[in-house]
């Protein structure tokens, strides 16, 4: 927990203390659920049963980011803490508005978020995951038309009898969603069908029953299954839109015998057959079927060529493909060996095109694309993708297709940015928007790190040598970036990321003229949070660089101290910290080349004895001509700043002008070759 600062404490649920927390480095919010358990022995076995959750990679459920167990001196406890993804919003939430104000729920958008549902269950029921928890605010809501399953369990926290008939009997509420055989402690995948039965049921009649009656229903139809006829009768004379689908689906979804109930499988095909309830993003999983056991052999025996033969010879049958694929990220990079890398990456081109719908299909392909290349780049930098395998076209109509799948979303900048990195053509990218998408999600997503860091990267490897057709996409770049490192102020990588983007920002002229102060107070920030950084260090003297050439009152905010101290002692100490490395001088020398242009900032510099650090620039980097000519123009200038001013050349200002001399501007160094920034 030393890692976490307490924010808030939420309601406690059934099993334990909810805690909303923020991570110190990253500033991230997070929820971490604190279960307090019997003993060790308890605490171990929870641990083990919830581990695979780690693993679980879908968009519409929640991700585990830790589990850890600790012990609470003051209390005498030990508890089980699982932290997770946080989030506002939930399906109680929205169902408590609707109460309020006794309207029903858009039918439209009930749709489409209880057909996410219904594709995250069947995710996790293939996996032999049960939710055990299935509830409405177990089902956050990440974005408007976006929700996720969270606050799953596993047995050995659930049969906790003594703990969770204390816990849940403090509120009736809780134990409500329950299917019968729960309260037992009986789970089974049947067991979550009866909780979203209860969930359906809860928000098709939010509009006429308020939720103590709400709750009273839910509890006596594990006993009298007659009283859920009178609601759906109800239903059907209120026209509620759902009222048909209901009467046909709930009945077989709220047996009171698990053996009657319907499985998620056939929820979706029941709702896929109503004319009145159909969620687009199931559709497609009724395509899904068992792999045939011939293929399954195949597939767990073969190695990387027959596997590919699979999926070459079955580019439809989307299970088939999701178990090769498996397979495949569970071989070692041994038994996935280079030769086959590029024959990998084209056949995943092709199934990705195939089932550009199919979420599940998309992520693995994603997953697996990064591992092959990055194997691939790894043993031999001087690895191209494939001209013709359509990569970029394809990762384009992913992102558009999977539009709120922020784990998708960065992989797919992942993949881009190594794409971009090979020599794409830029041109095709900015065409298709994606500047304007990078910057999108850098506003939308700002509190997901993952999405954050590689929108970065993605947008500096497009700007690098970029041919900018059209600069209006970036005018929000410099504003929203600035935003995001408030947001990570001590996050470094974040920093590097970021400094890296605004140096390419300022030298394409896209930083406004109202920021530019702002943005040298950033890339000191930066320079003082990671001084060790080679990367940061030649970005943010780069991007200062730029940001005084092109302005005095930046140059001045370089030059002179604040309350964190003077920009020039910074520079001084950086170089101190790195003068064995050429390019970290030249880009110093770069910077004080600029600084020295105007002839305010040009005082501080003689003032501050700037000049011995110059002259031992110059003499230990003679083997570089643009270095020494950067350090020779510095000297010049700090040389004839401290003549008498009668032997100085006579200024070309007119008498009484501003005493502002501008020499002719300094050439600025070609963009770096690739991988010289983040």
């Amino acid at each position: 927990m030393e890692n976490y600062k307490i924010l808030d404490e939420l309601n406690p649920g059934a099993l334990g203390v909810n805690l909303v927390v923020r991570e110190k480095e990253t500033k991230v919010k997070f929820v971490i659920k604190q279960v307090e358990c019997i003993d060790d022995h308890h605490a171990n076995e929870a641990l083990d049963e919830l581990m695979p959750l780690l693993k679980l990679r879908h968009a519409h459920i929640s991700v585990y980011h830790e589990l850890f167990i600790i012990w609470n001196g003051q209390t005498s406890s030990l508890f089980l803490c699982l932290v997770m993804d946080y989030s506002k919003g939930s399906f109680q939430k929205v169902i408590e508005k609707a109460r309020e104000k006794r309207a029903a729920i858009d039918s439209e958008w009930l749709q489409n978020v209880l057909g996410q549902v219904l594709h995250a269950l069947e995710y996790l029921h293939q996996r032999d995951i049960i939710h055990r928890n299935l509830k409405p605010s177990n089902i956050a809501l990440v974005g408007t038309n976006h929700c996720k399953l969270q606050d799953l369990s596993c047995n050995a926290l659930m049969t906790h009898k003594a703990k969770w008939n204390i816990r849940a009997e403090e509120d009736p509420f809780q134990k409500s969603w329950m299917a019968p055989e729960a309260l037992g402690f009986s789970f089974s995948p049947k067991a979550d069908i009866w909780s979203l039965g209860c969930i359906i049921l809860d928000m098709v009649s939010c509009s006429f029953m308020e939720a103590t009656e709400a709750m009273l229903l839910r509890r006596s139809i594990r006993s009298l299954p007659n009283k859920l006829g009178s609601v759906l009768r109800t239903l059907e004379e209120r026209r509620v839109p759902q009222a048909k689908t209901c009467s046909s689906l709930l009945p077989q979804m709220l047996q009171i015998e698990p053996s009657q109930r319907i499985t998620v499988r056939e929820v979706i095909q029941l709702t896929l057959m109503s004319s009145d309830f159909r969620p687009t993003c199931v559709s497609l999983l009724l395509h899904q079927r068992d792999v045939p056991e011939f293929i399954t052999a195949i597939i767990s025996e073969g190695h990387v060529a027959r596997l590919l033969e699979v999926m070459q010879n079955f580019p439809r049958r989307s299970e088939v493909q999701l178990k090769v694929m498996d397979r495949l990220l569970r071989m070692s990079d041994d038994q996935l060996g280079l030769p086959w890398s590029m024959g990998v990456v084209a056949v995943l081109v092709t199934i990705m095109k195939n089932h550009e719908k199919l979420l599940d299909i998309q992520l693995c392909a994603c997953a697996l694309l990064l591992r092959t290349l990055g194997q691939a780049l790894a043993q031999d930098p001087a690895t191209t993708v494939p001209k013709g395998s359509s990569i970029t076209s394809v990762l384009l109509s992913v992102l558009r297709s999977h539009p709120e799948a922020q784990q998708l979303l960065v992989m797919v900048y992942s993949l881009l940015t190594i794409v971009c990195s090979q020599g794409c053509n830029s041109e095709e990218l900015q065409k298709a928007g994606l500047f304007t998408h990078i910057l999108e999600h850098l506003d939308t997503c700002s509190g997901n790190r993952e999405v954050c860091m590689a929108g970065l990267s993605l947008l500096w490897v497009l700007l690098v040598d970029a041919d900018i057709m059209d600069k209006a996409p970036l005018e929000k770049a410099p504003g929203l970036i600035v935003e995001l490192l408030a947001a990570y102020p001590v996050d470094m990588e974040m920093a590097e990321a970021g400094c890296a983007a605004l140096w390419l920002l300022s030298l394409l002229g896209c930083i406004p003229e109202h920021l530019l102060e702002e943005m040298v107070v950033l890339f000191l920030q930066s320079l003082r949070l990671c001084q060790d950084r080679i990367l940061l260090v030649n970005n943010a003297c780069r991007g200062l660089a730029s940001l005084a050439k092109v302005s005095e009152l930046a140059a001045l905010r370089v030059v002179v101290a604040d309350e964190k101290g003077s920009g020039l002692s910074l520079i001084r100490d950086t170089y101190e910290l790195h003068k064995d490395h050429p390019e970290v001088a030249e880009n110093v020398c770069l910077l004080l080349v600029h600084l020295a242009s105007y002839q305010d900032t040009l005082s501080e510099l003689v003032s501050s004895g700037i000049q011995p650090l110059v002259r031992e620039i110059k003499e230990r980097f003679t083997s570089s001509l643009e270095l020494v000519s950067y350090a020779e123009k510095v000297l010049q200038r700090l040389e004839a700043a401290r003549l008498p001013c009668s032997a100085q050349e006579p200024s070309a200002a007119a008498p009484g002008g501003p005493h502002l001399s501008v020499p002719a501007p300094c050439p600025v160094p070609s963009v770096l070759p690739r991988g010289a920034a983040c």
